[in-house]
Parts: structure tokens; C-alpha cells; sequence
């Protein structure tokens, strides 16, 4: 069997939109994929304030944004489409815009409706991946591990570092996954305070200074005392970590928290038995960052090439559609702590 799929993914970090075709072959039970198109699309600005402050929106006009993205994506799509004269596409799978993610209340939202992108392409769509698993008492995240588990098995582990990161990897049987700690989407609040987007190889980060009262703070939070299943969403960050850089310099905040960032994940690395890990996510180029994990863990650091690092996600969600068109498991309970493994994402 082979398919060819579309995935969409927008991250929290709001770096643009991914788009990703790939095709996907099943051989008795083994998958096995190709990329074949890939690309980034920066928001406008417009768009970009929109998505960041979508959090603060009324329901009514939420629900406008949700269909009014909804269009967009499916615009985006459609030119990706013609740009590059792609046929034979047997569905797109939209991981959609994420606002809200309060699993321990049961609900997560993704915005972005599948139907208007159905209609402004004409083909299946499939989204809202994450609901169902938090209505079954799961925490909606992480959801790639099933791709880790049948499409990127050879190695120990897989990380992340994208607006959070999270990390994936079997254990005593099972394959088990959890987010660690915010990466991009404190980094890139940071470095947007000195008017950059991001902060290029971690460059601003390498000329602060470390405030070991700040760090101290922060690595006494909670969350990361909580044994996994675990996930963070935005909120937390606005509640948490945001408010704790008040009165400090900023590149001192950046130091401090790439700092913070890497003791978290190699702490992590550490726990297990990881001979490699492969690095995925635009925290990959974060040359500071990924020198300070090397140098406090004993595993091998893979960092694939560019179309895997900048694609994975929206491949594994070209390859969650697949699998729910397929009607096969999607969403595995060990990774989101759910009452059992699913298949999920609506059909439009």
C-alpha cells in the first residue's frame, strides 16, 4: 500500500507554517516514507499577532479565527499544490494552531477547521488529533511517537526542541514520551524583547551571565518533579516562567534559561539507558543549546539533515492521517497516559 499525504503543523513557537508531502509505504507490517515536497511559510506579521494573541480572544471571536485559519491553511495548501504540480495526494492531515491545552481539565484546542480546508481544496482532511485523547484521560501530548515508534525505531530516542521539548523512546516494552521543558517559545520571547526573532545559534544567550538564583527558581518548578505522563501548554508558561524574568536583563534571562533548558532535558537523557538520540525541531540549530546538553550527558547527539529536523512533525502528522484513514492505532496510551492506545483525528 502507498499514500501520498500532506501534512500541516504550526507550532507553538509561530516560527510559519510546515508543510510536508510525503509518501508512505505499509509492507506486510513495516512503513517506510519518502519526503517529497517540504517548505516553510513565514506568517505575516498580521497573522503572527493574531495566532500569539488568539489566547486572549472572546469565544465569538475565537470562533471566528478558527474558521477565518481554517481558509488560510487551505489557501496555503492549495498554492503549495500548484506551486509545485503535485498530484496523486490521497489526503491532508492539519494538526491545526494549538490556543488552549488544559488536559487535567479535559480539554485542548486546536484551531484551524478541517472542513474550510476541504473546501478550498477539495481533498480529505483530517484534524483535531489531540481531543480525543484528552476526553479518554490523556494529556493530548506528545502525539509523534507513534511516528518514532514505526518510522524512526533505530534510534534510542528521539527529542525535540521545538516550542517545547519533548522527548520519545521505548522502555521495559513500551514506547513512552513526554514534554520536558519550554525551549523555543521562551527563547524567542526573549530574544524578540532585543528585536530579534530568534536567538540565531544562541548567540545572544552565550553573552549573558548565568543568575543562579533565577536558574535555581525555575528548576524548583513543579512540573518537573512529576513523574510521566506529562505536557505543557502555554498557559503554564504565561503563569510560570514569564513572570520570573521580571527586573532581569534580558540576555542574562537568556543565559539563564538555555541553562535551565539544557539541565532539564540531559537530566532526562540521563535517566534512561540512551546510546542515541536523534534531535529534531528549530532548537537543533541552537548551537549553544545543543553544546551544553553534549557536554552534561554521555549519549550520542544525532543531528539529521535539514529536511528532517525542520520537517519531522509535519511528516508524523501526514503519517497520523494515513494511519486514521487506515483506521489503525494513531495515538499510543503510553506516550499520552490515555486509557488506551486510539485512533483519532476527525474526517472532513
Amino acid at each position: 500500500m502507498t499514500f501520498h499525504a500532506i501534512g500541516l503543523m504550526s507550532g507553538t513557537s509561530l516560527d510559519g507554517l510546515d508543510l510536508c508531502l510525503a509518501e508512505f509505504e505499509k509492507t506486510g507490517t513495516t512503513w517506510t516514507f519518502r519526503i517529497l515536497k517540504a517548505e516553510t511559510l513565514p506568517y505575516s506579521e498580521d497573522w503572527e499577532n493574531k495566532l500569539r494573541n488568539s489566547i486572549l480572544l472572546s469565544a465569538q471571536e475565537l470562533l471566528e479565527l478558527h474558521s477565518e485559519y481554517g481558509y488560510y491553511l487551505g489557501k496555503q495548501v492549495k498554492e503549495f499544490i500548484h506551486r509545485h504540480r503535485l498530484e496523486n495526494i490521497s489526503m491532508i492531515a492539519s494538526h491545526g494552531h494549538t490556543v488552549f491545552h488544559q488536559p487535567e481539565k479535559k480539554f485542548t484546542l486546536q484551531i484551524g477547521d478541517g472542513r474550510a480546508i476541504k473546501l478550498e481544496t477539495g481533498l480529505p482532511v483530517i484534524y483535531d488529533f489531540r481531543s480525543q485523547d484528552v476526553l479518554m484521560g490523556g494529556n493530548g501530548a506528545p502525539l509523534v511517537p507513534i511516528g518514532d515508534e514505526l518510522l524512526f525505531s533505530r534510534y534510542s530516542a528521539c527529542l525535540n526542541l521545538g516550542g517545547f521539548s519533548n522527548i520519545s523512546l521505548s522502555w521495559e516494552g513500551e514506547r513512552i514520551a513526554f514534554d520536558i521543558a519550554p525551549v523555543n517559545i521562551v527563547l524567542n520571547y526573549l530574544a524578540q524583547q532585543l528585536h530579534k526573532s530568534f536567538d540565531e545559534n544562541g548567540a545572544l544567550a552565550e553573552k549573558g551571565h548565568i543568575h543562579e538564583d533565577l536558574l535555581d527558581r525555575l528548576n524548583a518548578l513543579d512540573f518537573y518533579h512529576h513523574s510521566h505522563p506529562k505536557s505543557l501548554g502555554v498557559e503554564w508558561c504565561l503563569q510560570h516562567i514569564f513572570p520570573a524574568f521580571e527586573n532581569r536583563e534580558t540576555t542574562d534571562a537568556l543565559a539563564t534559561f538555555t541553562e535551565h533548558a539544557a539541565q532539564q532535558i540531559s537530566a532526562v537523557i540521563n535517566t534512561y539507558p540512551i546510546k542515541d538520540i536523534l534531535i529534531t525541531g528549530g532548537g537543533a540549530y541552537n548551537t549553544f543549546l545543543i553544546e551544553k546538553i553534549k557536554a552534561k550527558t554521555k549519549a550520542s547527539i544525532i543531528i539529521p539533515e535539514k529536511e528532517i529536523i525542520d520537517y519531522k512533525e509535519a511528516l508524523i502528522f501526514a503519517f497520523m492521517g494515513v494511519l486514521r484513514m487506515n483506521n489503525e492505532v494513531n495515538v499510543l496510551s503510553s506516550a499520552t497516559g490515555s486509557n488506551a492506545d486510539h485512533c483519532s483525528g476527525i474526517m472532513a
